[in-house]
């Protein structure tokens, strides 16, 4: 560092004194120095348990390759809570919210997470089948379930239903926060820097009609006839249940090409296909 950088640094520490109270002033330097400090991290092919993720360590990090990312999200829900009594729009909520985490904890994903009226679910790259399985059950879900309801209550007057979207890429993960403060534990959470969740909620943005929408580099992973192709139903004829869908103008992402998919479980196939799907990553 040249002297006039010194110069300026000390000339902003001066023009600083008085601004801030000393505790803020104590938090911000302390941070300082760790932004400083170099980064250590540690490479774990599978995602971690959450006892696993570091706090107490500020430089540490772990790295996780290929983490798949669920994100679902409620559609129009601003719609539904100008329609709907507070009561019954806080039901609403529960609903979906909850039935999401506990149709991808039955999936057995690793993490789970809630963002508002959303909720994202990772999976380790061996579970790409899994992480589709799950996806489309909790869509026939809000398709079979969770619309009706919500029409009823609504008189069939709101344009209510879900978004999904599926993205995979390497992570890492710390947590971030207090490690106690009293009692309490909950001032932390953990922190997955990354593409995967980002992407996958940007991708769950572009479904406006009940699609799920996954990235280039999901989609390759998929190799399971049930992922790929219909049951046949009603005609006895299989057809492709993807279809291309071109972002390359769109820099919010860094692929060029998504598919979708429209599909909820088949009455006849949907158990057999899921089950299915599931036994591709146990084998």
């Amino acid at each position: 560092m040249d002297f006039a950088q010194l110069l300026r640094e000390a000339k902003a520490a001066e023009d600083d004194e008085g601004r801030l109270l000393p505790a803020i002033q104590s938090v911000i330097d302390d941070e300082s120095s760790i932004f400083g400090k170099p980064v250590s991290i540690t490479l774990q092919n599978t995602i971690p348990s959450t006892d696993r993720i570091p706090i107490e360590n500020a430089s540490a990090w772990i790295k996780v390759p290929d983490v798949i990312c669920c994100f679902v999200d409620m559609k129009n829900s601003t719609q539904l809570s100008a329609s709907l009594h507070p009561s019954t729009t806080a039901k609403a909520y529960r609903y979906f919210t909850q039935t999401a985490v506990k149709i991808f904890h039955e999936f057995n994903s690793p993490y789970i997470d809630i963002k508002g009226d959303g909720v994202f679910a990772l999976f380790n790259s061996t579970q790409p089948h899994t992480a589709l399985a799950a996806i489309v059950s909790f869509k026939t879900f809000v398709d079979s379930y969770f619309i009706p309801k919500m029409k009823d209550q609504a008189g069939g007057e709101v344009d209510i239903g879900g978004h999904y979207g599926i993205d995979q890429k390497t992570v890492m993960v710390r947590k971030i926060g207090l490690k106690r403060y009293g009692d309490r534990t909950d001032r932390q959470n953990e922190v997955w820097a990354g593409k995967p969740i980002n992407m996958a909620a940007k991708l769950a943005s572009r479904s406006k009609n009940e699609e799920i929408f996954i990235s280039n580099r999901f989609y390759k992973n998929l190799t399971a006839d049930q992922a790929l192709y219909s049951c046949g139903c009603p005609n006895g004829e299989k057809q492709s249940l993807w279809q291309s869908y071109d972002v390359s103008d769109d820099d919010r992402f860094d692929f060029d090409t998504a598919y979708y998919l429209q599909s909820n479980w088949c009455k006849t196939h949907g158990k057999n296909f899921c089950t299915e799907l599931v036994k591709q990553d146990e084998s």
